[in-house]
């Protein structure tokens, strides 16, 4: 592994909904997501989040496995429904409470938390009343973030607003597959832009607060066209601009990209000011990625085109594949970080990657010790690829910054519930009990090496 400058931070990351469990815990209001998993057939196999990896009861547990990692940061997230169970009014102590021990004890380990304020858990009563295509949600999430700065904020120093956008719009508002389940299709891009406005303003909420560092979360995939016909490069400039540009732009050039591949000449949504608060300085951009897309254009029988899109994403052949299907190619997490420096310049913030991993089907053996074993050559091969991936774009000149492993810990995979596993340590459905993967220990070694 080729030596990272002085400084990069290393960590791994975890979301609330995904590993606490103790769903009605201390007062602890629903989510989209505990009704999005209420609903029969829309979790792959019907499992739900009550317990997950039980953290918010054994979270001391997973703070010991991210000392033995050694790491620099831990990217965790806040349930919105802990702190606000009705999403209004003032906090609720018992949950911001359990965050603020997380943090003691993080701090106390010398590790440095890194909280993201909202990542998917909207409290239902907000969807009840339109949810992320009501423009009042950004207020409300506004509201709910001054909360958790005023409880934490003289312990946390950096603060991330949003995690991954574009797929709240994509899949949750739009295709369905996702919470809050609904299938709006175009008719769903309002809930883009007013996440983006409840960023900017989280970030002048935290600005207001003192001087912690923001950032926001996005995941971004490298686009490439099927082939060289410009009907696939039109679907794919498409493609990129609904799931890349449409959430990248507006934070860090102060506009939308050029939308009439969507048929759209603005915006839904926007309003006079809205592009000031959005695009307002943060201290780094977090890109979390997993894979490339293949777009050609959409043919005439396709889903895709019934639907009124251009596009339609296609295989990429010859490449090895997740537990998921995600094409592995390490060399577009570097296409990606390059393109975003080449298209912003001295604009880009410094970039954190703030989610990559894979999924692959682990298996419990016994050891020669006698102890449990997971063996997963897979996954190794998958995270040094893209760390090395990562290391070719600081080379060519993106400022990147830290590198952090999607997931500490196998957990709920969303609509998908347990059949992904994407942890550095293995977690029993049954007992809870944490069992180290094989990349659990290269990634310590890794990281004890970098600083040596």
């Amino acid at each position: 592994m080729p030596r990272f400058p002085s400084g990069f931070r290393w960590g791994a990351a975890t979301a609330a909904f995904q590993v606490e469990g103790s769903t009605r815990a201390d007062g602890r209001g629903d989510s989209i997501w505990d009704v999005f998993t209420r609903t029969l057939g829309l979790v792959l196999d019907g499992s739900n989040a009550d317990v997950a990896a039980d953290s918010y009861v054994r979270w001391r547990d997973d703070l010991a496995l991210l000392a033995e990692l050694g790491v620099d940061d831990y990217r965790f997230s806040i349930a919105w429904p802990r702190v606000q169970p009705e999403g209004a009014g003032t906090a609720h102590a018992a949950g911001l409470d359990h965050y603020a021990r997380v943090v003691d004890a993080l701090l106390e380990a010398g590790i440095r938390p890194l909280p993201t304020l909202y990542h998917w858990d909207l409290p239902q009563p907000l969807e009840e009343a339109g949810g992320w295509l009501a423009r009042d949600t950004a207020a409300r999430f506004a509201d709910y973030a001054a909360l958790v700065v005023d409880g934490l904020g003289d312990r946390v120093g950096q603060w991330i607003t949003l995690n991954e956008p574009a797929m709240t719009t994509l899949q949750g508002y739009a295709l369905g597959t996702l919470a809050p389940g609904r299938t709006l299709m175009m008719a769903a891009l309002p809930t883009a832009h007013h996440q983006l406005l409840a960023h900017g303003l989280a970030t002048r909420v935290i600005r207001a607060a003192g001087d912690a560092e923001v950032g926001i979360v996005n995941n971004h995939t490298h686009v490439v066209p099927a082939s060289d016909d410009p009907a696939d490069h039109l679907a794919a400039g498409a493609f990129d601009a609904i799931y890349n540009r449409i959430f990248a732009d507006p934070v860090l050039a102060g506009r939308y990209p050029d939308l009439s591949g969507l048929g759209l000449d603005r915006m839904p949504g926007l309003e006079d000011g809205d592009l000031e608060l959005i695009a307002a300085p943060i201290d780094f951009y977090g890109v979390n990625f997993y894979n490339p897309t293949r777009v050609a254009a959409a043919s005439a029988d396709s889903e895709f085109a019934a639907a009124g899109l251009p596009f339609e994403p296609v295989e990429i052949e010859g490449v090895p594949v997740t537990g998921f299907g995600w094409p592995v190619v390490p060399e577009a997490l570097t296409e990606v970080l390059v393109s975003l420096r080449e298209e912003h310049g001295d604009a880009l913030p410094p970039i954190v990657i703030t989610e990559n991993g894979a999924s692959y089907p682990d298996e419990v053996v016994e050891g020669d010790d006698g102890g449990r074993r997971v063996h997963d050559p897979e996954r190794i091969a998958y995270l040094d690829g893209h760390i090395r991936a990562v290391h070719d774009a600081i080379e060519r000149g993106v400022d990147v910054r830290g590198y952090l492993v999607w997931s500490l810990i196998d957990n709920f995979e969303w609509a998908d519930g347990y059949t992904q596993r994407f942890g550095l340590v293995h977690l029993d459905l049954d007992t809870g009990e944490r069992t180290r993967k094989d990349s659990f220990d290269w990634f310590r070694d890794l990281i004890a090496a970098q600083r040596g």
